[in-house]
């Protein structure tokens, strides 16, 4: 069986920034990609960022392009998302996930707990 265990989280003012991890566990663990995606109410989830465990490649949305860096460890079964420059709508429990480098939730095969990330005006 795979979990992902997430920590960090937090509030945080505008202009700020905060850091979000994810490790994974789990003899079984393959999957390609790890990724970050988040929900606030009223709102559907949304992706924000997503890796290649074997060849780095990243893909992030257009709302946190240059302002979100998402990376792994040495072991490609942690995840990290620095999140930078943040704004009052960045709002939202961060969820991590782990399946292929796709933007489409529906499509990753596990997921974290979430983390509230909350940033005041």
């Amino acid at each position: 069986q795979v979990q992902l265990v997430e920590s960090g989280g937090g509030v945080v003012q505008t202009g700020g920034s905060l850091s979000l991890s994810c490790a994974a566990s789990g003899p079984t663990f393959r999957s390609y990609a790890m990724g970050w995606f988040r929900q606030s109410p009223g709102r559907e989830r949304e992706f924000v960022a997503a890796i290649g465990r074997s060849d780095g490649v990243t893909d992030y949305a257009d709302s946190v392009k240059g302002r979100f860096t998402v990376s792994t460890h040495n072991s490609k079964n942690t995840v990290f998302l620095q999140l930078n420059t943040l704004k009052p709508e960045d709002t939202a429990v961060y969820y991590c996930a782990a399946g292929p480098l796709t933007r489409a939730a529906s499509l990753y095969d596990y997921w974290g707990q979430g983390a509230q990330v909350t940033v005041s005006s």
